[in-house]
């Protein structure tokens, strides 16, 4: 099971000064580790790596190439513990520079959340699932019925 994790999530990003000011913002600090290709940002429990688009691209091999999607395929999401934790975060994050893509709402689910994208355009979800629990540090844990 000590496999089944993720260490680190790298964003291709095209200001790194701007998207380590926005992380910075909503709370990750800022490492010593890096160079003026990539910035990483500790948080909790892992590390967001924020690499310049083209030099990302060199690294894996490939170029930048635009997307078609109307929206990126993938979300990243921070669950609160309440309604009112996401509202503040989300305002939080649109003041830093975030777009609101959908302001927070109760959900078909049975939850509450919303979405902001970053100022490179990635996807945050923002969530309050009263059917997860959060460990007392704030982690899902779904692995344990709620107490």
């Amino acid at each position: 099971m000590k496999d089944a994790r993720i260490c680190l999530v790298t964003l291709a990003v095209d200001d790194l000064e701007r998207a380590a000011a926005f992380y910075e913002a909503l709370g990750w600090t800022r490492t010593t580790a890096g160079n003026e290709t990539v910035v990483f940002m500790q948080g909790e429990r892992m590390v967001l790596s924020l690499f310049g688009r083209k030099d990302l691209a060199a690294d894996v091999g490939t170029s930048v190439k635009g997307s078609a999607a109307p929206y990126p395929n993938v979300a990243l999401a921070i669950n609160m513990a309440s309604e009112k934790e996401v509202d503040r975060l989300f305002d939080k994050a649109v003041a830093a520079g975030a777009s609101a893509v959908k302001s927070p709402e109760p959900t078909f689910w049975g939850g509450y959340s919303g979405y902001f994208s970053d100022p490179d355009g990635h996807l945050w979800e923002l969530a309050h699932n009263p059917f997860f629990r959060l460990t007392r540090r704030g982690h899902v844990d779904l692995l344990k019925t709620p107490e």
